[in-house]
């Protein structure tokens, strides 16, 4: 199994060298695909070092104008050769320690994506009181629309077989 770490990335200069180390201790056989999102506070300088000197595996992808977080985890997932991909924020909020849990039900032939949760077991950051209830609000909202059950509509990972989320026409 090779895995797709997918990192869209902007203006993240004070935590996306310690993040790329972090992912390439992953136990896994992995391609990191890093997408700048016209970075302006010298983190392209920072992914293009990292892109160059260190690693076949470490991809830079660069957009010329800021437009969000979704049109860089679509310019990845043109680029994606693994089997399994994952979405990795380049703030440091969310751990590459926890690929393992993450990866065992799709590596098990149980799930075909897999969305981690802030809320249910282990150790988690602390949420402001307003940002909890808000998230509640609309998670709420969305299981009313979607008829779902989500715990944690703004999830932190996500993990997808390749084949499924190429499959998505994503907007």
């Amino acid at each position: 199994m090779k895995l797709s770490v997918i990192i869209p990335v902007y203006n993240e200069r004070d935590t996306v060298e310690l993040l790329v180390k972090r992912v390439e201790a992953a136990p896994y056989e992995k391609e990191i695909i890093l997408v700048d999102d016209a970075s302006t506070d010298g983190t392209r300088e920072i992914l293009e070092r990292l892109a160059r000197d260190q690693r076949d595996h470490v991809r830079l992808l660069r957009h010329p104008r800021n437009r969000g977080k979704g049109a860089a985890i679509r310019t990845a997932i043109e680029h994606v050769t693994g089997d399994v991909i994952v979405i990795q924020d380049a703030d440091l909020e969310y751990d590459p320690k926890d690929y393992p849990a993450l990866l065992e039900p799709i590596l098990d032939g149980h799930a075909d994506v897999v969305f981690g949760n802030r809320f249910h077991g282990g150790p988690h950051r602390v949420l402001y009181f307003w940002h909890a209830i808000g998230n509640r609000v609309v998670t709420t909202l969305c299981n009313m629309v979607t008829n779902l059950n989500l715990s944690d509509m703004e999830v932190g990972y996500k993990v997808f077989r390749a084949d499924v989320l190429q499959r998505l026409r994503l907007t």
